[in-house]
């Protein structure tokens, strides 16, 4: 009875931890909010992708994939249904890719765009609106990487071609002759060297004349500059020579200036007298020239002389 007991007691645990595991898990499943149900339908492989895999838009994770099938509409199409948040709005222009979680290959959907404004999706249970599929990292690597690899297949051919034996031995005989042109460009090299050597000491001995001939002149430049610069300065210091001829030139200016305000209006007003005076001068000779009695009878008219119109003796009868 003891047996019996105990066997029960852990058919009963065993039931009640199956409850509870059956509860935990639909709890942590249990749907969050409503959710808008989309369609992908590709010719890409999904390879890593698994239900219930993520569905992320721009790294946030949104909602799941649903279901992974084929597409009966387009033969050879594989079928995803993505359940997005009913909160968030996609577009025409959102477009999904394929991207895969670190080191564990596990994929899951990525869903962005151009950033090109474009009207919003509708969601329909019935008909769902169908995002495209385009080409991730991985699939543009496995694209380009297939380019790639028949391009080093490709060189390596014309490489192994480049290298066979033939051609070894003429690449092997060709380094033996750039060995034997290099010892000869060496030894042209010294016998240039030792006749340009020989030809440039004259050379640079007259220039080492011309240079030391080049210094001393400097140094009579310098000399020469130094006497003119002592010289300046004899020139402009106070009381010099400058200095004096300033002084000498602004007492010139002063008499210029006492000349035109004094002197010269007395000068003006004596030359205005003389003016008047020579021209009273010149009247009275003309009138001299014209009736020389003047000298005689004055400014008056003269008397009628004898024989005259309107002579009267003196002492007549008038």
């Amino acid at each position: 009875m003891e047996n019996k007991a105990h066997a029960l007691a852990a058919g009963i645990f065993v039931v009640a931890l199956a409850a509870l595991l059956m509860v935990l898990a639909g709890w942590l499943t249990r749907e969050r909010g409503l959710r808008d149900t989309y369609e992908i339908s590709t010719r890409e492989t999904i390879t890593g992708l698994q239900p219930q895999a993520p569905v992320k838009l721009r790294g946030v994770d949104v909602g799941k994939v649903s279901k992974i099938g084929f597409d009966t509409k387009v033969p050879g199409n594989v079928l995803l249904r993505l359940e997005v948040d009913e909160d968030v709005k996609l577009t025409k222009d959102t477009f999904a890719t394929l991207s895969y979680q670190g080191i564990t290959g596990l994929a899951f959907i990525q869903l962005s765009d151009h950033g090109k404004p474009a009207p919003q999706l509708v969601p329909n249970d019935d008909a769902p609106p169908r995002i495209p599929l385009e080409q991730g990292f991985m699939s543009k690597l496995e694209t380009k990487g297939e380019v790639i690899l028949e391009q080093v297949e490709q060189v390596t051919t014309r490489m192994n071609r480049l290298l066979n034996d033939e051609n070894q031995k003429r690449f092997t005989a060709a380094l033996a002759s750039l060995d034997g042109a290099a010892g000869s460009a060496k030894q042209l090299a010294e016998r240039l060297d030792n006749s340009v050597q020989k030809q440039l000491d004259p050379t640079l001995a007259h220039a080492r004349n011309t240079l030391k001939s080049v210094d001393q002149a400097a140094d009579e430049v310098a000399k020469t500059a130094a006497e003119f610069d002592r010289t300046a300065k004899r020139l402009n210091e106070k009381d010099g020579p400058l200095d004096k001829l300033g002084q000498g030139t602004d007492s010139l200016a002063g008499a210029a200036e006492r000349f035109s305000i004094t002197t010269l209006p007395r000068l003006n007003r004596t030359a205005e007298e003389a003016g008047r005076t020579l021209r009273q001068v010149r009247r009275t000779v003309n009138d001299l020239g014209d009736n020389p009695q003047q000298l005689i009878y004055g400014e008056g008219k003269p008397e009628p002389g004898p024989g005259e119109p309107g002579f009267r003796a003196p002492g007549g009868p008038r």
